[in-house]
């Protein structure tokens, strides 16, 4: 356990869209501390969602694609009596957001594009038509929840 809480990071708002949740979906998509590359991914992606769905702004189709990916539960696994249950609870809402934002990244990057920024554009047009691996895990992690909530009385 430790002493206090942990303070809180403040982050900045993107210099592009001056959007906070921005900078965080980017921070996670870094690596090495090469932020500027991990921008020029992120801004790359966007454009290119952009362009193939002309109807659509491509910062509302990411917005809308990460909050298709969002679980409202998830399951912890809790020892009781000997025994481990998979005990689903209500998730944090931060914890929500980092939990999509990491899916959103992970499922991409698994992707065949030949490009970081393609297959992120990729897997941000599937989530936002609710396809797509980041999707999938969500529903996976639902299902899960739906069929362990005979333990939900043993919540802590």
């Amino acid at each position: 356990m430790r002493r206090r809480q942990a303070k809180k990071h403040i982050i900045l708002p993107d210099p592009k869209f001056n959007d906070v949740q921005v900078t965080k979906f980017v921070n996670n998509i870094m690596l090495q501390g090469k932020k500027s590359v991990a921008f020029k991914i992120f801004y790359d992606a966007i454009e290119i969602v952009d362009t193939r769905m002309e109807e659509e702004n491509g910062l509302d189709v990411w917005k809308k694609a990460l909050e298709n990916v969002t679980p409202g539960v998830e399951v912890r696994s809790r020892r009781v009596g000997g025994a481990t249950f998979q005990i689903p609870t209500p998730v944090r809402d931060s914890r929500k957001n980092s939990m999509a934002m990491k899916w959103l990244i992970g499922y991409s990057k698994k992707r065949n594009e030949k490009t970081m920024s393609q297959r992120l554009a990729g897997e941000i047009m599937a989530a936002a038509k609710e396809e797509g691996g980041a999707y999938k895990k969500k529903e996976d992690t639902h299902r899960m929840a739906e069929a362990n909530k005979a333990f939900s009385h043993f919540r802590f």
